[in-house]
């Protein structure tokens, strides 16, 4: 048995380009007598709980949400959990209960979003149901993307409108390291497939940095709000995001200002090397190893991008060479294609975006620059530490 009163809570989701509540998701709480709210997600891990209890629960928190819609404004949408385990114990032709309720409660399909969980357990009927949800207009979004099971599949198969990123992976990647590159992949395969990226789980204001540089949509968090039993007013936190969106233009403006300083220095090393360069490799001509300590190595290739000298390191406070990458071809690199591109005559320096490298484990960027008449290429690679997202 569930003990307690089933309730319905609304947890706001923010529209990042103007800062106003563009709709809720409807979340399930249980009301204790002494009137604590609960989280109904633990009852549905339950093995005690019949399916059939657990199934009227959905459908009863679903219809409630549905028939309080009228009382939020007009413009905004309403996320419903669908769990695919449900749909795979329809009967074959047996209407959608979820729209027969969208019917009764005399919500425009169009105001309505399907969020599709549980990825992991699945269902046959699924494609054939979201397209029925399509056929009247309401959106599809999938929820918890990135986590657990491989879900490019039902990307392609389901072709949904919005990606919810899993909220662990998420903060997890807010944080840094090799984790934010993932999201930001995923991030990118959103933007090209057409989809709206909703960020949940945002709490701190690095999390809503990292949603803002992932392109999120939408935000969804404790950083803003908790799951409410009553609808906050739409303007609630525009003066707050607005504040919170300037610092962080603040902070991308001091970025680039970095970048640009670096790009400086870097044109002012260019031009001491292709010095050392013509004057024939001599070491002692070389900048003094501290004088740039971010730089990591130089090296030249052809325009082929087979490597036609050594490495040379800085390390121990010396330059050191390493012969072991030559002849190594580096063309299959994404900024190579960059430098290739350029005027041999103009001779103008590119440098690479952030990439890991996975023999050090750094975080790199690639500078090059055409010399001796566009015969050879003068290429460095720099630490990027403290110049993510340049």
């Amino acid at each position: 048995m569930i003990d307690g009163q089933p309730v319905v809570c609304f947890q706001p989701f923010i529209d990042t380009a103007t800062g106003l509540i563009a709709g809720v998701e409807a979340l399930g709480r249980i009301r204790l007598p002494d009137g604590q709210l609960l989280s109904v997600g633990p009852l549905f891990a339950d093995p005690k709980i019949p399916v059939g209890a657990l199934r009227r629960l959905d459908r009863q928190i679903r219809e409630e949400a549905l028939r309080r819609l009228h009382e939020a404004p007009a413009d905004w949408f309403l996320s419903l959990n669908i769990s695919p385990r449900w749909i795979g114990r329809l009967r074959p032709q047996q209407p959608l209960p979820s729209l027969k309720q969208l019917k009764r409660t005399e919500v425009a399909a169009q105001r309505v979003v399907f969020e599709i969980t549980e990825l992991g357990g699945g269902s046959q009927r699924l494609p054939e149901v979201v397209e029925c949800y399509r056929e009247v207009g309401a959106r599809i979004a999938i929820d918890d993307f990135g986590a657990g099971y491989s879900q490019l599949d039902r990307v392609l198969a389901l072709q949904p409108d919005i990606l919810k990123l899993d909220m662990r992976l998420f903060q997890a990647a807010a944080r840094g390291g090799p984790s934010s590159e993932v999201v930001r992949a995923l991030a990118q395969m959103a933007e090209k497939t057409g989809c709206w990226i909703i960020a949940e789980g945002v709490e701190t204001e690095a999390e809503l940095d990292f949603a803002l540089e992932c392109g999120a949509r939408y935000v969804q968090g404790y950083l803003f709000a908790r799951p409410e039993l009553e609808f906050f007013p739409a303007d609630t936190f525009v003066e707050r995001f607005s504040r919170l969106r300037e610092r962080y233009v603040q902070r991308k403006l001091a970025e680039r200002t970095r970048l640009l300083h670096l790009r400086r220095q870097l044109a002012e090393l260019m031009s001491q090397l292709r010095i050392w360069v013509e004057r024939g490799y001599r070491h002692e001509e070389l900048p003094a190893p501290n004088q740039y300590p971010w730089l990591l190595r130089i090296y030249q290739c052809d325009r082929s991008g087979t490597q036609i000298t050594p490495n040379l390191d800085r390390r121990d406070g010396s330059w050191q060479e390493d012969y072991r990458y030559l002849g190594h071809n580096w063309s299959w690199r994404p900024y190579f294609y960059q430098l290739l591109a350029e005027s041999r005559e103009e001779r103008r320096l590119i440098l690479s975006s952030t990439y890991r490298d996975a023999t050090s484990n750094q975080y790199c960027m690639t500078a090059g620059q055409f010399i001796d008449e566009g015969r050879r290429l003068l290429l460095i690679d720099i630490e990027a530490a403290g110049l993510q997202g340049a």
